[in-house]
């Protein structure tokens, strides 16, 4: 990550409460074609997650504790903070002296951005303020929430824009919450009704919304340099499993999450339209 950090811009999308199971049935079916095309060997990464729900998952994620691979470690991390005895600390990891990654990048030059998508990030609050307070800019609607239906596309509009208002040259680290597949989620599966309720067929129509517009913010993302992307749940929830319903709960399918981090390299460009520092 040190021959990342400083020449890359960076992506971290949290698909908020998104099963692993559900999303390697998808990929494996066919069903997220345009995430899959980006996943390593077209599978997503099982991986144990930080916490049981948001924000408790998002202040570790932000501290430097991603989704830990589902296997036994220790596994070298991409981000810590600068602190004696870190058995996950190696000589790839990009290393910062601040109490969060957030804060780090904004030390070294990268302009932080975040795009909210549940209560944790609204703003409407102290509680849902915290997260949010660690960036320089932070977006939070109700269009962006889980009632919208066209929450993700609402989330993607903004992030264009940001990337859009942004110096050529200025580094960008842009964090998005995706609301989409968190309850309510029937609205994205035809058929559905409000009084039949979330299930986990319709969180996979949620994942399949997703996809049909993740395009769109990779190639924002991608627009002004290489990218490097993470692209994870924070954890996972119940419909039903074993009696349970909803997480902030030490069920399995909360545990365990889908993670893949890979780079989105620029389309090319008609030198004509190039900034001119670029094509000096």
């Amino acid at each position: 990550m040190n021959e990342v950090v400083g020449s890359h811009d960076l992506l971290l999308v949290t698909l908020d409460t998104l099963r692993h199971d559900v999303a390697a049935e998808l990929a494996a079916a066919g069903r997220i074609p345009h995430l899959a095309r980006h996943l390593p060997g077209g599978r997503w990464e099982e991986r144990h997650a930080p916490g049981s729900f948001t924000y408790a998952s998002h202040q570790a994620i932000f501290a430097g504790f991603l989704p830990t691979p589902a296997s036994p470690g220790p596994h070298p991390r991409l981000f810590a903070a600068s602190f004696a005895g870190s058995e996950t600390t190696a000589g790839g990891t990009y290393v910062y002296d601040a109490p969060d990654l957030v804060s780090g990048l904004a030390e070294d030059g990268y302009h932080t951005a975040c795009i909210g998508g549940v209560g944790f990030f609204n703003k409407q609050g102290p509680l849902g303020s915290v997260l949010p307070g660690l960036f320089h800019e932070s977006h939070w609607e109700p269009e962006f929430g889980v009632t919208s239906p066209e929450s993700f596309e609402n989330q993607i509009a903004r992030a264009e824009d940001i990337v859009r208002r942004l110096p050529h040259g200025q580094r960008l680290f842009l964090f998005v919450n995706v609301s989409a597949l968190h309850q309510p989620n029937w609205f994205h599966l035809p058929g559905a009704t409000r009084e039949a309720g979330d299930s986990r067929e319709t969180h996979a129509a949620a994942l399949e919304y997703v996809d049909r517009h993740i395009g769109r913010l990779f190639a924002a993302m991608s627009s002004r340099r290489r990218c490097f992307a993470i692209v994870c749940s924070d954890h996972g929830t119940a419909y039903g499993d074993d009696g349970y319903t909803g997480h902030r709960i030490g069920h399995e399918c909360v545990w365990t999450v889908p993670y893949a981090h890979f780079f989105l390299d620029p389309a090319p460009r008609d030198p004509a339209t190039r900034p001119a520092e670029a094509v000096r």
